[in-house]
């Protein structure tokens, strides 16, 4: 075949091919490795070399050519396949639309943020800390020294000669923001995060947890000011009706210290079995920070008070959303998500 003619006979094959198959067999004629124009490149070496050089310029544009006589004919051959499905495919637009699940924020997510919100339009900080800590951030500063009963108590994960630890709580948090403070400034911050203590996994145990600390330092702070923190807080969670409560407790690090129980928001404070019968349900430990604290962090106890406040993220959940299994919130349960539906409807 003469070189001139290939493209005639090319666009003639082109022409009356109706689908894609033969449009390949077409390009393997032509353009493969034993093609026509394949052929033709091979015959250049025995060519004059006056006339390689025009031979050669002539070959280069019959294969650009043909290679986009090609594509374009893939373009149309798609394009009429496209639509032929579209004529055969009709597209009510006044059907409903397909119902698409989308995801809603965890429980714990929401507990958590509605503490820290409320408590930033009270002037705190939220502030954030590491989960692998010190040894002295997390009990020595907190007057537990070393050999201290508490210390077993807590169950700690150690990772290196009882000096370095996953923290058991969330208040190492707050002897850095003291620390930090030199002091001389006064804090308002709350520490949202994990904690980890050697527990086994049940209904009511987990080895990991959410706490909730909070402290307060300033000049002139009573155990008072703590309790109407905390009915801030319980009426924000559990409805303006919410009732609360101190108790006589004891924790190394606060004197006084108190436990802060509501009222049982499932029988009005009448007694039940989520209510053990009291009335009241216990929901954070509390108190007036140490003397001893407050010095181990630089702050005059003659010139400073503060309170200090500790949440499980997990236990204000299951009382607000009464939940029985705290395994719920670490698992892909859908019905937590819908737990949490029902009780904002509400």
């Amino acid at each position: 075949m003469p070189l001139e003619n290939i493209l005639t006979e090319m666009k003639k094959a082109i022409s009356e091919i109706t689908d894609e198959q033969a449009l390949n067999e077409i390009k393997t004629k032509y353009l493969g490795k034993k093609g026509i124009i394949t052929e033709f490149s091979q015959k250049i070496k025995d060519l004059p070399l006056e006339e390689k050089k025009t031979f050669g310029a002539n070959l280069n544009k019959i294969k650009t050519v043909a290679t986009n006589l090609i594509d374009e004919k893939r373009l149309d051959l798609q394009q009429a396949i496209l639509n032929k499905k579209l004529e055969n495919e009709s597209i009510d637009i006044s059907l409903p639309a397909t119902k698409i699940p989308f995801g809603s924020p965890s429980i714990m997510e929401k507990i958590i943020e509605e503490i820290e919100e409320l408590l930033m339009s009270m002037g705190y900080d939220v502030v954030d800390g590491p989960e692998v800590e010190e040894d002295k951030y997390n009990f020595e500063l907190l007057n537990i020294p070393k050999g201290h009963p508490a210390r077993d108590a807590q169950d700690t994960f150690y990772l290196q000669d009882e000096e370095i630890l996953l923290r058991s709580q969330t208040s190492p948090v707050q002897i850095r923001s003291m620390l930090a403070g030199k002091g001389q400034k006064p804090i308002r911050m709350i520490c949202p995060g994990k904690t980890y203590r050697r527990d086994s996994d049940d209904a009511t145990h987990s080895h990991q947890f959410m706490q909730i600390e909070g402290l307060l330092v300033d000049h002139e702070v009573s155990l008072s000011d703590l309790k109407g923190t905390f009915d801030i807080i319980a009426k924000k969670l559990f409805g303006k009706d919410c009732q609360t409560r101190f108790r006589p407790s004891y924790y190394q690090f606060t004197e006084p210290s108190v436990e802060m129980d509501i009222s049982c928001h499932h029988c009005k404070g009448q007694g039940c079995h989520i209510c053990k019968n009291t009335g009241w349900i216990t929901v954070s430990g509390a108190g007036m920070v140490h003397p001893k604290v407050l010095e181990n962090c630089g702050y005059d106890p003659k010139k400073w008070q503060g309170f200090a406040f500790g949440f499980g993220a997990e236990r204000l959940a299951m009382v607000k959303y009464g939940i029985n299994d705290l395994r719920v919130f670490y698992t892909n349960d859908l019905r937590e998500s819908q737990i949490f539906d029902r009780k904002e409807m509400d």
